[in-house]
């Protein structure tokens, strides 16, 4: 399963997110996606960790608690639906 981390500071490095969550155990990913023109952090992050007991206890305990300054969202990551975000774009040009 993958944590998404809502409402991160601007602030926040992988290394930062990492030490958080590897309180409850091992993490075996993470990374604070950044935006594609500007290279700025886009204040939302993914945790991966070996456990999935440690994956739901991290996120019973760390949702709505406050991190540097925000108070951050973490819950299940769902899964994009890439299809939608292409059919629209596809779409738009067949309504010309």
């Amino acid at each position: 399963m993958t944590i998404f981390v809502g409402n991160l500071s601007w602030d926040t490095e992988e290394e930062d997110l990492r030490d958080l969550f590897n309180t409850y155990g091992e993490v075996t990913k993470c990374t604070i996606p950044l935006e594609r023109d500007s290279g700025r952090k886009r204040g939302f992050g993914f945790v991966e960790m070996t456990s999935k007991s440690s994956e739901k206890t991290a996120i019973d305990d760390l949702q709505d608690v406050e991190w540097m300054g925000r108070e951050i969202r973490v819950n299940k990551a769902e899964q994009k639906d890439r299809s939608r975000r292409n059919n629209r774009h596809h779409g738009s040009k067949n309504n010309i």
